[in-house]
């Protein structure tokens, strides 16, 4: 194991010396890494919650969700006149309800990135989407608008985008407390 200053790059210079293929090299790193036998830190983590937005290797599950949700609503809006976009919509939509809402609800209540498995975390958003959509449908129902396409539309990306934006947020928490955890070591 190297140093606690020393960077991927020199960790793998160092380990070269033993004639591996570049293959086995990086398969060798991968599972120390997995193992937990090295750390990967971030030299220059983001310290504000907008620089945290801005970096995409923070935040790019946030930007797809968002860009995911907007063009779900922009193919709702547009396949009235034309329908030739039928088919976008069909995938779109089916994205849109039955893993989106449970997505971000999942970001939302396990943040941390060793909280679930990638596979867990997929199960659980569609079982989530499962069970939540047809609750805001049951609320629909009891307000004026009704269960109609598009209040059902706006209030599921409504749902989704305010809970991207809690997540995103206790993600950035947790990413400050370990910047500052580290500060400190």
């Amino acid at each position: 194991m190297g140093s606690l200053e020393e960077t991927l790059e020199d960790y793998i210079a160092r380990k070269k010396k033993n004639k591996k293929t570049e293959f086995e090299l990086k398969k060798e790193v991968f599972n120390e890494f997995s193992s937990r036998n090295i750390y990967l830190v971030d030299p220059n983590p983001p310290l504000k919650f907008s620089n945290y937005i801005t970096r995409m290797e923070y935040s790019l599950w946030f930007w797809t969700v968002l860009s995911f949700t907007l063009v779900s609503l922009t193919l709702i809006y547009v396949t009235n006149f034309l329908s030739i976009l039928m088919p976008l919509r069909y995938i779109f939509g089916s994205i849109f309800v039955l893993f989106l809402p449970g997505y971000s609800l999942v970001e939302a209540l396990y943040p941390g990135e060793g909280d679930l498995s990638p596979l867990e975390r997929l199960a659980l958003s569609i079982g989530l989407s499962l069970a939540v959509v047809p609750l805001i449908g049951l609320l629909l129902n009891y307000t004026p608008f009704g269960i109609r396409l598009l209040p059902i539309a706006a209030s599921l990306s409504m749902f989704i985008i305010i809970l991207s934006i809690y997540a995103l947020y206790r993600k950035f928490s947790i990413n400050s407390l370990l910047v500052a955890s580290q500060k400190k070591a």
